[in-house]
């Protein structure tokens, strides 16, 4: 059984799979396009979500094979997290890596799954596919942290 406080007493470099795997709290941000300026590394976020996003669930529908399917998919890992900022500001990955708390509406925090939807972090019911996306120029927001 996962130690629920494990974030608050171990470092990122130590967590098991299982532990690393529970950090994300299922928003779907990162599966989110995104322009990034290559001067001010100012990211800005579209609606449009990868092919393979559950949108009701945000979860990735083929997980195991996502670097596979979405060659530009990135797996978060310690070494990535030197640098996490372009990484959604809510991402329980980037916040741990800046020494930052968990907010109350993250799963491990609330002890319930269904949180990061009710408090309105997850983009279930405000993302397209990007099957179904015409120019993201069109699709630019601003709701993401």
């Amino acid at each position: 059984m996962l130690n629920l406080d494990f974030w608050q007493t171990k470092p990122l470099t130590e967590l098991t799979t299982e532990e690393w795997e529970a950090l994300c709290d299922g928003c779907a941000k990162c599966c989110l396009h995104r322009f990034e300026d290559e001067d001010t590394l100012e990211i800005q976020f579209t609606n449009i979500c990868c092919r393979y996003l559950d949108q009701e669930s945000c979860r990735c529908g083929d997980y195991p094979n996502r670097s596979v399917n979405v060659p530009e998919c990135v797996s978060v890992t310690p070494e990535i997290l030197q640098d996490p900022y372009w990484l959604p500001e809510t991402c329980a990955y980037r916040l741990l890596a800046e020494k930052k708390p968990l907010p109350a509406w993250h799963p491990l925090v609330s002890g319930d799954p269904d949180t990061v939807f009710s408090s309105g972090n997850a983009v279930a019911g405000l993302v397209v596919s990007e099957l179904e996306a015409d120019d993201p120029e069109f699709h630019l927001i601003d709701w993401i942290r």
